[in-house]
């Protein structure tokens, strides 16, 4: 028989927990509930869920900066994880957004369609090669450059800039990986969203915009003089093709 899908909901509110592990629990999924976020990371080290579900508002520790340790844990970075909380500020889903997470959705609301977002999460998660065709190593940069500008790893889903290593996140690897195989090809938000996170539909509107913010923050830390990602408003993004030899 195969297991049910572990699910690991953090919320410190136990009638939302009860009634969330019984829709889990009777739509097939295996719902392990946690009320504190040290008991959260302790379950998480010690098995891996397929998702996590997360409240922002927890007793012990912010959802957002939880979601951050979780993902510090082995294998922590290839769970997806869904920020659950009572605010349904702009500004709150967007953090959730930049930093990385799946989806975010704001209380009150139907159990059902949580666990609707949950299904989509893992049928993206579980799509191969969602981000275009693998390869074991491509190199992006002018012949003359020492070290290459771009260099991207596939079997460590790894990128490098200017012989940096960045650390990025799923989502942030899957665009910037896009952008890098091809400079100058502009790639608009749908594009990107269907093949990153492989639903457009299922996704926030600045969800692509989010993760663009994050990755030029990181690339500026690298190149502080560089704008290596290019906007072309009301069209998308692409990767500039005329960056210098070294950064400035």
């Amino acid at each position: 028989m195969t297991p049910k899908p572990r699910i690991l909901l953090v919320e410190d509110e136990s009638g939302i927990a009860d009634t969330l592990q019984y829709v889990l629990s009777t739509d097939g999924f295996a719902p392990v509930w946690c009320s504190t976020a040290a008991e959260a990371l302790a379950q998480f080290a010690a098995e891996p869920p397929a998702l996590a579900v997360l409240d922002v508002g927890l007793p012990d520790l912010n959802g957002f900066e939880l979601f951050r340790r979780l993902q510090a844990l082995p294998g922590g970075k290839q769970v997806p994880m869904l920020f659950l909380t009572a605010r349904s500020d702009e500004i709150d889903r967007v953090v959730g957004l930049e930093l990385g997470a799946d989806d975010y959705i704001a209380k009150p609301f139907s159990p059902r369609e949580l666990v609707a977002r949950i299904r989509t999460i893992l049928r993206r998660s579980a799509r191969p090669g969602v981000a275009g065709p693998d390869a074991a190593v491509t190199v992006v940069a002018p012949a003359a450059s020492i070290p290459p500008i771009w260099l991207l790893d596939e079997e460590r889903h790894q990128i490098r800039f200017y012989g940096r290593a960045l650390e990025l996140s799923r989502y942030e690897y899957g665009v910037l990986r896009l952008l890098v195989q091809k400079p100058g090809r502009v790639f608009t938000r749908d594009e990107l969203l269907q093949r990153v996170w492989g639903d457009a539909n299922d996704s926030f509107d600045r969800t692509v915009d989010a993760h663009i913010k994050t990755l030029r923050a990181k690339l500026k830390a690298v190149a502080p003089g560089l704008e290596p990602i290019r906007t072309l408003r009301g069209t998308g993004y692409a990767l500039s093709e005329d960056l210098p030899e070294a950064p400035n």
